[in-house]
């Protein structure tokens, strides 16, 4: 990879890395929340209004914002088993393929997910159920993980393309990446 790339390259990896850490540490608030729930709702017959909507909440920026640095880990669902039985000049083709239908993909998603964000944050949308907690946050996230997405491929697309196939080779072997 050209010198020019390799620091932003580098930059968008580790910011993505450093999101990803984060949004681990949701379901910490997750998961006691959930245990809350179900005690209060099957030991004390007492249901919450909130529990189930914060899990909801919390649950789709972890799920979004952790999905680009899991395309640079390799962590998506693939088709491992063709995948592995092609030589390493094959899966470099596959992967010079496949990495610009998913930065189309994300590019086509973010041109139709931004306005609905910008206009929830403009508004502060709730979500008008009983607890009403604002939803612009979580709307706010599907755009920003869409981005970080593209840009991640992006990265990763640039480091087949200026690469060699030893990561290629190594993804052959089940060796990390």
């Amino acid at each position: 990879m050209p010198a020019w790339l390799h620091l932003p390259s580098r930059a968008i990896t580790r910011f993505n890395h450093g999101l990803f850490r984060l949004t681990v540490w949701l379901m910490a608030i997750v998961v006691p929340v959930m245990l809350y729930e179900v005690v209060c709702r099957y030991l004390f017959n007492a249901p919450t209004v909130w529990a189930m909507e914060l899990a909801v909440l919390l649950f789709g920026p972890y799920f979004l914002l952790g999905g680009p640095y899991l395309l640079h880990l390799r962590g998506h669902v693939a088709l491992d088993l063709a995948h592995a039985r092609m030589s390493p000049a094959w899966r470099r083709r596959m992967d010079l393929l496949n990495y610009p239908v998913i930065i189309v993909f994300c590019a086509i998603l973010l041109y139709f997910s931004l306005p609905s964000a910008l206009n929830a944050w403009a508004y502060r949308e709730t979500s008008f159920s009983a607890w009403n907690p604002p939803i612009w946050p979580v709307k706010a996230a599907v755009p920003l993980a869409l981005l970080l997405m593209l840009l991640q491929a992006l990265v990763e697309w640039l480091t087949v393309w200026f690469g060699s196939t030893a990561r290629h080779d190594e993804s052959a072997q089940g060796a990390p990446q």
